[in-house]
């Protein structure tokens, strides 16, 4: 059990921050582990023709398995919720050997191994940051928008509990493992019970991560502000299975028109008017005006995150397309069928 005792400067200082150096770490546990659990399987499919453009002797050197922990300095660096892979790794790279050292030992439980050993004696730290970053830019780099989609939507929600409840809502479902209790935040862990940490105004960090899950994280480290990483819901829809059908797509157009009909598509994960401008290939105000019609037709629901308004289709609105979807292929001529979309399909 770990026990973080919190003061009034630390509850004024609670705040949610996203870690693309945490998703790295915490998928290559996943990918060391040896076992891929289903949530991610379809992201490791994607992936893993193009991992042998990586090191991963050096990577395993640091992300051993089983987990026993993660590296300090592997959590570092995240402050708010557009914290760069970039500005992280700058921080890898100027990690004193000492601190490199230090973690590491932790990491493997007393005595580096001889692969790890070497890793520190060349290159050290800046060779760590070059990896990572090799790793970052075939596994999690392509990925990131709809990481980042998911960790929107779990932030909006975690705010708007805290805004109605406090911190002990905001607690409530963050993960089975973590209460509040006698002014501490409780988090269960299989490591011998320790003394209370007093956090003393240094403020708390809340980073959810999409890879960490099903597992929670404390980092206390004395370089580091304390965070606690966590599994965002909405994460079963990260990489979806299959995609709607050429019926379920040509049916919605013709409830809805193509273009609403393509953006409702594209809201399985919450984005903004930019990002479907870019990936639809249509200009703001014309997103916009669709997504107004939307959203008072209940079939988009949105929220604004710092400055950022995020959109996101409702549960109606995927009944439809799950309605759409399960119509049987039309029967008529493929003449026939190029007339009835020619007359029906013009909208939007």
């Amino acid at each position: 059990m770990i026990r973080l005792r919190l003061s009034p400067g630390d509850l004024e200082r609670l705040r949610f921050a996203y870690s693309p150096l945490a998703e790295v770490a915490e998928s290559l546990y996943v990918l060391h582990s040896g076992r891929i659990p289903r949530l991610h399987r379809a992201w490791y499919e994607r992936i893993r023709e193009d991992l042998h453009r990586v090191d991963f002797d050096v990577l395993r050197a640091i992300v051993p398995a089983p987990r026993p922990h993660v590296a300090s300095f592997l959590l570092a660096g995240a402050r708010e919720p557009s914290t760069s892979i970039d500005e992280q790794l700058a921080m890898v790279a100027a990690c004193p050997a000492d601190r490199l050292r230090e973690d590491l030992e932790v990491v493997w439980r007393g005595e580096l191994p001889a692969a790890t050993e070497r890793v520190l004696q060349h290159g050290g730290a800046r060779r760590i940051a070059e990896v990572l970053d090799q790793y970052w830019q075939v596994a999690v780099r392509p990925y990131w928008p709809q990481i980042r989609a998911v960790l929107d939507a779990d932030v909006a929600y975690r705010a708007s509990r805290l805004a109605r409840g406090g911190i002990e809502a905001l607690l409530a479902d963050l993960h089975p493992e973590l209460e509040l209790a006698e002014h501490a935040i409780h988090v269960r862990s299989t490591q011998p019970e320790g003394p209370d940490h007093q956090l003393r105004g240094a403020g708390l960090l809340l980073v959810p991560c999409v890879f960490a899950w099903p597992h929670v994280m404390a980092d206390l480290g004395s370089t580091n502000t304390p965070s606690i990483t966590f599994g965002p819901r909405g994460i079963g829809n990260l990489w979806p299975a299959a995609e709607v059908s050429r019926t379920g797509a040509e049916s919605l157009g013709a409830l809805l028109g193509r273009s609403r009909a393509a953006i409702l598509l594209s809201l399985g994960l919450p984005r903004s008017t930019s990002d479907l401008a870019a990936d639809l290939q249509q200009s703001m105000p014309a997103v916009s005006a669709h997504l107004a019609v939307l959203r008072r037709s209940g079939l988009v629901t949105s929220w604004r995150a710092g400055r950022r308004v995020l959109y996101q289709r409702t549960p109606l609105a995927t009944s439809v397309i799950a309605a759409g979807d399960s119509l049987p292929e039309p029967r008529e001529s493929a003449g026939d069928l190029d007339q009835e979309w020619e007359v029906v399909g013009g909208g939007g």
